[in-house]
């Protein structure tokens, strides 16, 4: 194959992925940001305003968390020292706050992404929810106990709200689409260099051992090493293709799709929330410790289930061919 061949082929696949992604990115923000702006997202979140109690935070923060959940990490972030001032909470509340957000934030978008890899929205969605939940659980009662992180916050950056206009949000919506894009091709350029290098061996080899102990094989390693340092647009994006093609197993997908929900990118979002003021380790070290372990659980599970079980509940043929097994 020549030079100029490889290239369009390369170009033509990555359309075809950024096509999928565009058709669900863009109609789940606008309906998301409708819903925002007609206050339908603040009307709901007092709801939630017990539940915080059981993670011992501030019960305000339930308009961030629902917020976070729906919109994003990016529609979260700016309410919550204009909900709660950092002078009223702890290194312990910011980081505990921080792990439910990068466990489970801009869900309609993320996870229809991974439903077009072909796993149950709802399935890997209450999954994705329950491990955040679970987590920020065992962190509080931790923090708690020892009295670890107790001091008054100090943030190293407050930001401010995003803009408010449509305009504005048209517009970074925009950016984002072509952001998205140019990673993308960037990307897949970028991992044909890598294996023809070497270097994506050398980078696997490095990730296997821990990915092998959350169940993941090497016929979905790279994909998930993408959604975790990229985020699940990318790694999710670059999954659906493989998943359709057939040359992975539904149960990988499925797997690898967990992992992705419990950590991706781990760079960008903890740099994000440890300007904030939240610990590393609660928010990196702990995430990345508790995905593998509770991955690997969900792998035993969904080997032990038959095909009928685990094509009923969790994971859709019409979208990819029914390898069996792991």
């Amino acid at each position: 194959m020549s030079a100029l061949e490889f290239t369009f082929q390369k170009t033509r696949e990555t359309l075809q992925i950024y096509w999928e992604l565009v058709r669900i990115i863009v109609p789940v923000t606008i309906v998301t940001e409708v819903m925002l702006r007609l206050g339908l997202i603040e009307a709901i979140s007092p709801a939630l305003a017990p539940v915080m109690e059981v993670f011992g935070l501030p019960p305000e923060l339930g308009l961030a968390w629902l917020t976070g959940m729906l919109v994003g990490l990016w529609g979260a972030i700016p309410m919550i020292f204009a909900l709660v001032p950092a002078s009223a909470m702890t290194v312990a509340d910011i980081t505990v706050f921080s792990a439910l957000l990068l466990f489970a934030h801009g869900l309609p978008i993320e996870q229809k992404i991974i439903q077009k890899a072909g796993p149950g929205f709802g399935v890997t969605t209450l999954i994705r929810v329950a491990g955040s939940i679970l987590y920020a659980i065992m962190l509080h009662h931790l923090l708690a106990a020892t009295g670890w992180l107790s001091q008054t916050l100090d943030p190293t950056w407050i930001p401010t709200s995003a803009s408010t206009d449509w305009w504005g949000f048209l517009k970074g919506l925009i950016e984002a689409l072509v952001f998205m894009f140019l990673i993308l091709t960037a990307l897949a350029f970028g991992l044909e260099i890598l294996k023809l290098s070497g270097l994506m061996a050398l980078l696997m080899r490095t990730l296997a051992p821990f990915l092998r102990l959350a169940g993941i094989n090497a016929e979905t390693g790279q994909f998930t090493a993408v959604g975790l340092f990229l985020g699940i647009s990318y790694g999710g994006g670059l999954l659906i293709r493989e998943a359709r093609s057939g040359q992975v197993s539904p149960r990988q997908v499925f797997i690898s799709c967990v992992f992705m929900g419990f950590a991706h990118s781990i760079i960008e979002d903890t740099l994000i929330v440890m300007a904030l003021g939240a610990d590393a380790i609660g928010v990196f070290v702990g995430r990345i410790v508790f995905a593998i372990s509770a991955t690997a659980l969900i792998a035993y599970v969904v080997r032990s289930i038959p095909d009928q079980s685990f094509f009923a509940w969790a994971f859709r043929r019409a979208d990819c061919q029914t390898a069996a097994g792991l």
